[in-house]
């Protein structure tokens, strides 16, 4: 394991910190790319610490869902080290407990189910009618055209390279305060190749299913992740994979948050392929928390 290189591609850095050092049995090394952020992507945790489960999972089970909780900000400059539980090997699921440690803390723990394929029921939601990716602004056309005027909290985040690449459907949310209602649509596609193997595709799909989502919750408060007055972190995240998908094409996140209070506010997620086949729902809750002015 290497940390990745400042002439790595995003993607190529991606799957750089998801291959993680094994330093014993159960127990695994993470590092954290050097980007200047001041604390750790929480997709970055969730997706290490599935791909730690994994490797202590039969080759033949998959992840169908995960539970996560947020207990301390990671720190980016020093490795993460995962430990592994393994709690059960039932006949037809294996379940894992993995806690995330730095600095002697736990700062991330996790549970995981992991099941081999069956036949059985089929049903799902339809996805939602949107206009399809291509016919929305791309990174290149927002830089150029809608980020000229943009606060620099937004213009830093959308310049940044990353592993993936986001569409919103809409985009009025960033450049106003108008209160809306707390949905949005939102394409997301790998920026690079992602390899055909499923294991490390559900990691791909763990670590972006953290992106945006806060930000739903805050919509009908005319605000948004941006704001420098707001205090906002993850606290709890759930996943539930319902059907393989290769991350070779742009996905479909629609979210919506149904309550905030007690300065929290939850967001729902269900991710869709192109061809409207729901891959993946998702939970979480997260803190949206005015600071205190001094």
């Amino acid at each position: 394991m290497s940390r990745p290189t400042d002439t790595a591609t995003p993607m190529d850095a991606l799957l750089a910190i998801l291959d993680l050092e094994k330093l014993e049995e159960n127990l695994f090394r993470g590092l954290s790319p050097q980007v200047g952020w001041q604390r750790v992507f929480g997709g970055q945790v969730i997706g290490q610490a599935l791909v730690a489960a994994q490797r202590t999972v039969d080759g033949g089970r998959y992840v169908h869902s995960l539970h996560a909780y947020f207990m301390r900000p990671g720190d980016p400059s020093v490795p993460i080290i995962y430990e592994v539980d393994r709690i059960r090997d039932g006949s037809s699921f294996a379940t894992r407990r993995v806690v995330a440690i730095q600095h002697g803390k736990a700062i991330f723990a996790m549970s995981a189910s992991f099941q081999y394929d069956e036949d059985g029921f089929e049903h799902q939601f339809d996805m939602p009618d949107v206009p399809m990716p291509e016919t929305l602004p791309g990174e290149q056309e927002l830089k150029e055209k809608f980020l000229v005027h943009a606060p620099e909290a937004i213009r830093r985040y959308w310049e940044r390279p990353r592993p993936i690449e986001i569409r919103p459907v809409s985009l009025e949310h960033y450049f106003s305060r108008a209160k809306a209602s707390p949905k949005q649509d939102v394409w997301v596609k790998a920026v690079g190749t992602v390899p055909d193997e499923r294991h490390l595709q559900a990691a791909v799909l763990a670590y972006l299913s953290d992106m945006t989502l806060l930000d739903t919750s805050l919509y009908a408060h005319g605000t948004s992740v941006f704001d420098r007055s707001l205090q906002v972190a993850s606290l709890d995240h759930a996943m539930w994979f319902h059907r393989p998908s290769k991350m070779d094409d742009w996905l479909l996140y629609t979210q919506d948050s149904p309550s905030a209070h007690g300065a929290r506010g939850m967001t729902r997620g269900s991710l869709f392929d192109r061809s409207g086949v729901l891959i993946a729902s998702v939970a979480q809750e997260g803190l949206i928390r005015k600071k205190a002015i001094a």
